[in-house]
């Protein structure tokens, strides 16, 4: 039996508790004072101000995007902290198969049994020992709370009158009277098995708390995952196999043999459901929520709502965060059945949408590729074309994008991940995203629908397991495109998405083809950032154009943003001129319009970002590129001809050349590198 002075006692608890060393919180509490102790940033996303938690964010394997989602789930577990209408209901996640809720969840609930591994926020409960002295408990000598009754539960609880629990905490607990209260806003009575122990302990004690209390220990919540204590996953399984017994618990054979009291509520193990095992200020994860068969989904009618398992009249109130995914299908057909209303009722429904922002899913597609090496089926090492991830992340989010017609899918793609798009501004990204949330059918909602995670994956592993990639020992970019196109044809049932992501998959191949003209062009300067400083010295001209201090010599002297050192430019009208034909500027007022809209831009960018470099603006760099490879570069005969045709030694060479910088500075391989000149000599996917 516990000994009345040693640390697993009641009152070595409350004086801790008074010291600040434990603490008494709901789990809804415990949640948001994990999320917003952490850094809080704000971000603009989709021309709209929100918040990052950055707690999110952190770790390996981490949460992508998803700021409205996070937004969403942060504020609703700050209502129910605050005691808001939240505390009386669940958190959905519905959306798309392979969009991240379930993944998201897990992260949630890892990142919780973390911050409660911390000594300061660790969950207590109490065990009743020397039960067996009883006589109406047969052998067993100590019991556990089964729902994970915090100590302060059942100090608030020792008594049958509320009044001399008060007072009983002020004078042994030195509890002021505010801290008393706020320990009633989280009150609530005992279980009925803990409550009819202790009520069988006073009659064995006579009533003398002192010796009631020597019956108790307080012992630490286990924090084993694979026990599904504090955190619990229930996924919903067929008809057959299901019951309220996997949430609930049952009556224990085993229990009964011990028990002479047929009417002791510890004859039930709660502990055989999942929700017991969460109920001490835990997160209870429904997966795929709208699944489960009717009897089981009353059930969690019940338990959102009261929050309490009931069995047979006996009820355990529960202190649980309960957050549920679904897929779109299975919350429609749920909808669908009208009767079904007061559990949709109870929820608060988040709809998850896929990553729109083609710079952010750069991560989810490393995810997708996977850290470790790759090798071949001959287990030789596989080597990674360094435009795979831009061709694979390219291709997805365009998929995810709903037609407009006041964007284009490129300009959509573009602006989405906050860069520049021509004359279209963020402002018309957040009017066509208003527009397409106020559709009530969700998958029409911007970022509803696309080719997910999953499908991303698949494309991955058909690319890895496919001859070429073997043969080569390369997973070369342009061949992403074709397992994309066989997942397309394989598992996306609907006609017309098919059409639709088939479309966008030629969209994708000619973002492609542009930034392949790019690598082309450093590849022939024999320096990776090439054509980045020539875009740079397209816009520092046309800024130095009209300057005051500009010489006969056209010679203009500016301050470098980055490395705030002084530099002299040659303005060279040429130049100027033959990049903006390329761009299709014919009148003056078309190239001065532009060369505003440029000076604009860069002053509202390097104030903000010394290192912005205008290679978002594809068109700029196309032109600069057209103006460098076709006029400016082997004379008359252009760089495709003179790669294509190797036959005199000038132009083997020049192939060997280019093939030497691709190597050892650009980052390919001789497959990938040889196939990228391959692919840039053919006109196919010319945009």
């Amino acid at each position: 039996m516990a000994q009345s002075s040693g640390n697993g006692t009641l009152l070595h608890h409350l004086k801790a508790v008074k010291g600040g060393e434990r603490r008494f919180e709901n789990a809804f509490q415990g949640v948001a004072r994990m999320i917003l102790e952490d850094e809080i940033e704000k971000v603009v996303v989709n021309g709209k101000t929100t918040y990052d938690f950055k707690i999110f964010r952190t770790g390996r394997k981490h949460a992508i995007g998803m700021y409205d989602e996070i937004n969403s789930l942060v504020s609703f577990v700050k209502d129910a902290a605050e005691g808001g209408s939240s505390k009386e209901m669940a958190f959905v996640l519905v959306g798309e198969p392979g969009n991240g809720k379930t993944f998201f969840v897990e992260l949630l609930c890892a990142k919780y049994r973390q911050f409660l591994m911390r000594d300061e926020n660790r969950k207590y409960t109490f065990r009743l020992n020397g039960m067996d002295r009883l006589g109406s408990y047969g052998r067993i000598r100590s019991i556990d709370s089964q729902t994970f009754e915090d100590p302060l539960i059942l100090a608030m609880n020792l008594h049958d009158d509320p009044e001399l629990n008060r007072e009983w905490l002020a004078r042994e607990g030195g509890f002021s009277d505010q801290e008393i209260d706020r320990f009633y806003e989280n009150y609530r009575p005992l279980g009925a098995c803990s409550s009819y122990m202790w009520n069988d302990i006073r009659t064995f004690a006579g009533g003398d708390l002192e010796e009631m209390l020597k019956f108790v220990e307080i012992i630490p919540v286990p924090l084993t995952e694979s026990l599904g204590t504090v955190t619990g996953k229930y996924a919903a399984k067929d008809k057959i196999t299901s019951s309220a017994v996997d949430l609930l618990g049952e009556e224990s054979i085993q229990r009964l043999l011990h028990i002479t009291d047929t009417n002791n509520p510890y004859r039930f193990d709660l502990r055989r459901g999942a929700l017991a095992r969460v109920a001490g200020g835990g997160i209870h994860f429904s997966d795929e929520i709208y699944k489960n068969k009717k009897d089981l989904v009353q059930v969690y009618l019940g338990v959102i709502q009261n929050r309490v398992i009931e069995m047979d009249g006996y009820k355990w109130p529960i202190d649980t965060l309960i957050i549920a995914t679904s897929n779109n299908a299975e919350f429609n057909r749920f909808l669908a059945e009208k009767e079904e209303a007061p559990i949709v009722d109870r929820c608060r429904i988040c709809y998850v949408s896929h990553n729109t922002n083609y710079r952010m899913q750069k991560y989810l597609t490393d995810y997708a590729i996977g850290s470790e090496t790759k090798t071949t089926l001959t287990k030789e090492e596989l080597h990674q074309d360094p435009n795979l991830n831009y061709a694979a992340s390219a291709a997805v989010v365009l998929s995810r994008l709903p037609r407009s017609e006041k964007l284009t899918p490129v300009e959509a793609m573009k602006l989405a991940a906050g860069e520049v798009a021509g004359e279209k501004s963020i402002k018309t990204l957040a009017e066509v995203i208003d527009a397409l949330n106020q559709e009530p059918d969700i998958t029409r909602r911007f970022g509803q629908k696309g080719l997910g995670q999953r499908n991303l994956g698949r494309a991955i592993q058909l690319l890895v397991e496919s001859s070429e990639t073997n043969e080569g020992r390369c997973m070369f970019a342009y061949d992403v495109f074709i397992a994309i196109e066989r997942v397309i044809l394989d598992y996306v049932p609907d006609a017309a998405d098919r059409a639709k992501y088939l479309e966008d998959l030629k969209m994708a191949k000619g973002l492609y083809r542009e930034r392949i003209m790019t690598e082309m062009f450093n590849a022939y300067m024999d320096e990776p950032f090439a054509i980045r400083k020539d875009v740079m010295n397209y816009v520092n001209m046309i800024i130095g154009i009209d300057a005051e201090n500009l010489g006969p010599d056209k010679m203009w002297k500016y301050k470098d943003p980055q490395t705030k050192e002084l530099r002299a430019l040659k303005i060279d009208e040429r130049y100027i001129r033959n990049i903006e034909e390329r761009l299709g500027l014919k009148t003056d007022e078309q190239i001065e319009t532009f060369r505003t809209s440029i000076r604009k831009i860069y002053g509202q960018k390097i104030s903000v970002d010394p290192n912005y470099d205008f290679m978002d603006n594809l068109e700029l760099v196309k032109a600069v590129t057209d103006v460098r490879l076709k006029s400016d570069i082997a004379g008359a005969g252009s760089l495709i001809g003179a790669l294509a045709n190797r036959t005199n030694e000038e132009n083997q060479k020049l192939y060997d050349r280019m093939v030497d910088t691709m190597l050892h500075k650009l980052g390919y391989c001789n497959t990938c590198g040889q196939k990228t000149i391959e692919y840039f000599c053919t006109q196919e996917d010319e945009m």
